[in-house]
């Protein structure tokens, strides 16, 4: 995997999914401020893998728990919305098997979650490369 360039930032994300029915589902949350569909991502944490940090993520974005992968499925880029400009961030991206959906969790009300079959995820979100990640999935599990 290419490494990013000194100007680029770096984010962790997890792809929460489950297999119901036999089919794989995605959970994906809204941004808190433009209300579109992605997943639950962060910068890198200090003294934390970054497979955990995206753990972490899922369970403070999302609300929920399991088995998330060590190795990234993959990444995609996007530009960062702030004040005054835009970042380019790289994303790398841990499938995380959703095993706990909790009651509460710290961005409860401040996000929509919601389950979505994988062709229709790869719909939501805005960036190509995540929508290919999402639906290589499940080949990957």
């Amino acid at each position: 995997m290419p490494q990013t360039t000194k100007d680029e930032l770096s984010q962790v994300a997890a792809l929460p999914f489950r297999i119901k029915d036999g089919k794989v589902e995605v959970l994906l949350v809204t941004s808190r401020e433009t209300k579109r569909w992605l997943i639950p991502k962060g910068w890198p944490m200090k003294g934390k893998k970054p497979h955990k940090a995206a753990a972490q993520e899922a369970e403070e974005e999302a609300g929920v728990k399991g088995e998330i992968k060590n190795k990234p499925l993959g990444f995609y880029d996007y530009w960062k919305r702030r004040a005054a400009h835009f970042d380019l961030c790289r994303v790398n991206v841990y499938p995380l098997e959703v095993s706990k959906q909790l009651k509460s969790w710290r961005e409860k009300g401040q996000r929509q979650a919601q389950w979505f079959e994988v062709e229709e995820a790869a719909h939501q979100v805005l960036e190509p490369a995540l929508a290919e990640l999402i639906r290589s999935l499940p080949e990957h599990v």
